[in-house]
């Protein structure tokens, strides 16, 4: 009897567990959200990975993908320049050209006039360099007179094959003339016409050769570069006049430096264009085949 009424005791002093009620037409809500949510998190596909950087192509792999284009029958700046881009330094290219013509077409005639008048053999080395620099010029007037062939690597092979052969020929004349000087120890005479053939051939010779470089690297044009060397030493040989006649105006034991500035310049042009034969020759065999041009 007693233990009957503490049973009714206990189920009355109990208390119940509470029991929620979700009102009609909601999403029960879930009893532990938080790890759901977790739970849901980790299941989800992780993002996609961040695309690899563009691969930068070293020194040698650039060097490859030239000569790629090269024997194709284009040169490397097909792939940098937009068209209108090219044919504005094509027109570029030919205006330089003529302003070369002009400007070392006239030095030329003063500087053999300066070498005959007064037996400089830096002066006739200058004047058969300028000589080069209108032949060369008008070479690289030819290459870029056609509109359809700026990108052509056998026109391009062309021109410099020609410089070459013009650089070995124009070489040899200013060494046995220098030599010849040396040999017979001739004396250079002072003016004030030297004077300014000098300073104006180094001034404009070296102005036209920065304009050439700049021209050639963005059209990466040999022929050009080729050009521009051969302003550069024409500008170096018209402040070698002006020195050497300096010089031997204030020593004249020192009589032999214009002949040797002579020799040195003959062989630098000489070395040149040995160099250039060497790497254009077999380069217009492999692209005659690609003749990019009427």
């Amino acid at each position: 009897m007693m233990d009957s009424s503490a049973a009714a005791a206990d189920e009355l002093g109990s208390t119940p567990e509470p029991t929620i009620v979700q009102p009609a037409g909601t999403t029960p809500t879930p009893p532990y959200p938080a790890r759901d949510l977790q739970q849901g998190e980790q299941h989800q596909p992780p993002p996609p990975p961040p695309p690899p950087p563009e691969p930068r192509r070293v020194v040698g792999e650039e060097v490859q993908f030239s000569e790629e284009l090269e024997d194709r029958g284009l040169l490397e700046s097909s792939t940098r320049l937009k068209p209108h881009e090219a044919q504005s330094y094509r027109k570029k290219a030919v205006w330089v050209s003529w302003a070369s013509i002009i400007v070392t077409l006239a030095l030329a005639i003063a500087a053999f006039t300066v070498s005959v008048m007064r037996y400089s053999a830096s002066s006739f080395g200058f004047a058969f360099d300028a000589t080069l620099d209108v032949l060369s010029s008008a070479i690289v007037l030819w290459r870029y007179s056609n509109a359809a062939a700026v990108h052509s690597a056998h026109r391009e092979y062309i021109a410099c094959v020609i410089l070459g052969v013009i650089f070995l020929l124009s070489s040899l004349c200013i060494v046995i003339k220098a030599i010849h000087d040396l040999a017979i120890k001739l004396l250079p005479e002072v003016d004030d016409f030297l004077y300014s053939v000098s300073i104006l051939s180094g001034i404009l010779c070296t102005t036209l050769a920065v304009i050439k470089f700049m021209l050639g690297n963005v059209l990466t044009s040999r022929a050009l570069l080729t050009d521009g060397f051969n302003s550069l030493v024409g500008g170096i040989m018209g402040f070698s006049i002006l020195i050497s006649a300096e010089v031997f105006k204030h020593n004249a034991a020192v009589w032999y430096l214009d002949g040797s500035i002579g020799v040195l310049i003959g062989l630098t042009i000489f070395a040149y264009g040995t160099k250039l034969l060497m790497d254009m020759v077999p380069r217009v065999r492999q692209t005659r085949h690609y003749e990019m041009f009427e």
